[in-house]
């Protein structure tokens, strides 16, 4: 995908998800630095997946929510790995319950997380490649910022902020040579939606169209798609990896 030597910063990349991106942007040539909350023996395994591709890999432990860390992390990862090409935002949580039941912190911890973490990574990355006049950035939302999701106003309301985020990030980059993309998975089989009751999944499942959930190098095949110059031209789009769960 014409990817060799360019170098991929990914947030939330230490599991599931962030982990396959990682790994999936290393196996197309990528140096790939991983931002993560807790930087353990998981991260080290995702670290050392990355350097089997013959890729340098560099890990930082922050939370996303610290916004003058996302411009001390994007400045060590080019003083590090030597430039800046890409931005994967993926860090997130959920912490569901029905509105009414909802508390501030659970409202706040969300919306800080999945939405003003994006914020901190994607101003830091955009001042980067506003001036090298190149750069991709690609935001994981998901399609329940789309369509909404019971018991997840919260999260739901982070991601489709994630996406107007995006739409907007590329309509004032986009003169820069700056390309600014959304992937918006439905259920994606990570080892933590396996411990689901079975009757989440099934609901997923027949949502489908193509009679399977997501795999974490689903999202990641995506993702990588969008970095690479096959997507030169895509700019403010929201690439659904959900088997038809949305149509």
């Amino acid at each position: 995908m014409g990817l060799t030597d360019r170098v991929a910063l990914v947030t939330g990349g230490r599991t599931g998800i962030g982990a396959a991106i990682a790994g999936g942007l290393a196996a197309e040539g990528c140096h790939v630095a991983i931002v993560d909350r807790t930087i353990d023996e998981e991260a080290r395994a995702t670290a050392r997946l990355i350097e089997t591709h013959g890729r340098r890999c560099h890990l930082m432990e922050t939370d996303v929510r610290d916004f003058a860390a996302a411009e001390t992390r994007v400045r060590e990862t080019v003083a590090t790995l030597g430039r800046l090409d890409i931005l994967v935002c993926n860090a997130g949580i959920t912490a569901d319950a029905p509105i009414w039941k909802l508390s501030e912190a659970q409202w706040d911890t969300v919306i800080d997380v999945n939405l003003k973490g994006y914020f901190n990574y994607n101003r830091a990355a955009a001042a980067v490649f506003k001036d090298q006049r190149h750069g991709k950035i690609v935001n994981v939302a998901s399609i329940n910022g789309l369509r909404g999701k019971h018991a997840q106003t919260n999260y739901s309301a982070s991601k489709g902020g994630i996406i107007a985020l995006s739409k907007a990030l590329a309509r004032e980059v986009g003169k820069f040579g700056v390309n600014v993309n959304v992937i918006a998975p439905g259920m994606v089989l990570t080892t933590m939606a396996e411990q689901l009751p079975p009757e989440f999944l099934e609901q997923a499942m027949d949502e489908t169209v193509l009679g399977r959930l997501a795999s974490p190098e689903d999202c990641a095949n995506a993702v990588a798609f969008l970095c690479s110059d096959r997507a030169r031209h895509i700019t403010g789009e929201i690439l659904r990896v959900d088997g038809g769960q949305y149509i």
